[in-house]
């Protein structure tokens, strides 16, 4: 597992934007320079002619402890790039990117069961998904690291996941493109092994009502952040789609 997880960073990308965007009303743009090396790896075929634009995806949103935690992915209209994970500090007023995106993976669901600890999904999407894995925080989301659910290259994706405490978790992985079938796994050490499980658990998810919800804006052509204060949704923060152009 650790060679897999070293495999994972060592594609992580090193271009993530190190300046904060800047919140000041209109959509951000997340900083992207598309390199000859990104149109290879994603096997693309952009030229000045007909060049390949590049779009954010933004997938869920989830604040702790002051914190607001972004998910998704760039992606061409052919291939997924890299992921993206955004966090504000400060109220959306000013964003950054706390873990270095990830060579041609995106990521998703966003848990936290306290302040200290979190857990966000993701997969490598190129072709079908595969290679399951998880980004694991122990402080509140200063720092993550790479776990993969398993040892080897499977076509595979976490449908779903849910921890009730730091420790105790489950996961439910989509592996029908590989098996046809559903897999549960559980965790007693905050995700960073997993045991197959015989039979479900039957657990339910316990659903609350969002504090937090990403919507688009055809308007913008952006991704718009909203809180949930006093019954209304409140704009906090927005991202254009269209950030970029990939051309040789």
């Amino acid at each position: 597992m650790a060679r897999h997880a070293a495999l994972l960073f060592a594609f992580a990308s090193l271009l993530s934007a190190q300046t904060p965007l800047e919140n000041k009303g209109q959509p951000m743009r997340v900083v992207y320079e598309c390199t000859a090396a990104d149109i290879l790896a994603a096997g693309l075929s952009c030229s000045e002619q007909d060049p390949c634009p590049v779009y954010v995806e933004l997938e869920n949103v989830e604040a702790v402890g002051g914190k607001i935690f972004v998910t998704g992915n760039l992606h061409t209209p052919m291939a997924t790039l890299y992921s993206i994970l955004l966090e504000s500090d400060d109220g959306g007023s000013t964003w950054t990117e706390p873990h270095p995106r990830i060579h041609s993976s995106g990521l998703d669901q966003i848990q936290f069961v306290d302040f200290q600890n979190g857990w966000i999904s993701g997969a490598n999407l190129q072709g079908a998904p595969r290679d399951p894995f998880l980004l694991i925080t122990n402080d509140g989301g200063k720092t993550w690291r790479v776990r993969p659910i398993f040892e080897e290259t499977r076509v595979a994706a976490i449908e779903r996941f849910w921890f009730d405490s730091p420790t105790n978790g489950a996961i439910v992985i989509d592996a029908r493109l590989d098996n046809g079938k559903r897999e549960e796994y559980r965790s007693h050490d905050g995700g960073e092994t997993w045991d197959a499980q015989q039979s479900s658990t039957g657990r339910a998810v316990k659903e609350k009502p969002p504090a937090w919800r990403l919507r688009t804006d055809a308007a913008t052509h952006s991704y718009v952040i909203e809180r949930s204060e006093n019954s209304r949704w409140q704009k906090t923060a927005s991202f254009l789609v269209n950030i970029a152009l990939c051309k040789e």
